[in-house]
């Protein structure tokens, strides 16, 4: 914010009137360095948002473009297909197993870490280490790991195990009792192998959130807890859990958000699998724009996603932002 100079005058003399100062050197280039990227972002964030939405109210659903308006029938056309279906039900399961296993895990590392073990940077590295693989080689390994043929179950055989369950890519879906709409209810017995995948991933992460929040609990609390007279288990639950939930509020909307956009682990792991048992929209944004050459669903697809995306990330900014004005 611009200020104003002091008026000065010399005995005698009418007073000089208050002039802005110039923005200063420092600003300039500030300003200068800024301009660049919220131009690109711009462009390439929110006009190709503004797009994709237009595309979505199209006529645009082969080769030769057709912008001509179609109104909500491409996202009612989505909806209605076997494949959407599926995607929802599939994302339903995998976002709260994705989210359950992260957090279980990341929270129990984070303790044994914050033990004051030997080694700890060494273990700290170990378990942040999937973070730093990308998750299209991820998927690769893991589908080596758990492919019926090859990895663990190959192991297991030469061991003498011959009758193992064949669950990877198992089109059986539990319990098989119920239909919702098009599709069957009830949990994807393949999408155990995409969690496991995704949860060795992201467990690390969780980890180091946990282990910050620890770290931050003061010491006088849980001493003052001790003397009270509580027990490790009780310091934890009264103490130190209440002091975490910050990092779990952070954590669920990350780990939310992530399991929103899975693309690259399920093209590299397991595909949409039979009978679209392992697919996630993603997935299927992909297949429908870039293989069907249904662009304008493809684009309705992408909104549907940002959309869910937004309905876990804006009410937390928004919360975030209130938090800040406050202090």
């Amino acid at each position: 914010m611009s200020t104003l100079e002091p008026t000065t005058a010399l005995p005698g003399e009418h007073p000089v009137k208050p002039r802005r100062r110039r923005m200063s050197r420092d600003r300039l280039y500030a300003v200068l360095t800024l301009i660049p990227s919220i131009i690109l972002v711009g462009v390439f964030v929110y006009a190709f948002i503004f797009w994709t939405g237009w595309v979505s109210f199209s006529k645009w659903n082969s080769f030769i473009q057709n912008m001509s308006w179609n109104g909500f029938r491409n996202y009612t056309a989505i909806f209605e297909t076997f494949r959407f279906q599926s995607d929802l039900r599939n994302m339903l399961f995998f976002t709260v197993g994705f989210m359950l296993g992260c957090l279980i895990l990341g929270m129990f590392l984070a303790i044994l870490v914050d033990q004051k073990i030997r080694f700890e940077g060494v273990f700290r590295s170990i378990y942040l280490y999937p973070m730093a693989i990308s998750a299209a080689a991820t998927g690769i390994v893991w589908d080596w790991l758990l492919n019926s043929t090859t990895g663990i179950n190959l192991i297991l055989k030469h061991l003498g195990f011959k009758h193992l369950p064949q669950w990877y890519l198992s089109p059986k879906i539990l319990p098989q009792s119920f239909h919702v709409a098009q599709i069957q209810g009830g949990f994807p017995l393949a999408l155990i192998a995409v969690l496991i995948a995704s949860i060795w991933q992201w467990t690390g992460f969780t980890m180091a959130l946990y282990l910050a929040g620890l770290r931050s609990v003061p010491e006088e609390l849980k001493e003052a807890a001790r003397i009270d007279g509580a027990g490790s288990v009780r310091t934890f639950f009264s103490v130190v859990l209440p002091h975490l939930r910050p990092i779990t509020v952070t954590a669920i909307i990350m780990l939310m958000a992530s399991s929103l956009k899975v693309f690259d682990l399920l093209y590299a792991m397991t595909g949409p699998g039979p009978n679209f048992i392992t697919d996630l929209p993603a997935l299927n944004m992909f297949n429908t724009t870039f293989q069907g050459d249904e662009y304008a669903q493809g684009a309705a697809i992408a909104m549907v996603l940002l959309v869910l995306v937004m309905v876990f990330i804006v009410p937390y900014l928004v919360s975030t932002l209130k938090q800040e004005a406050k202090k």
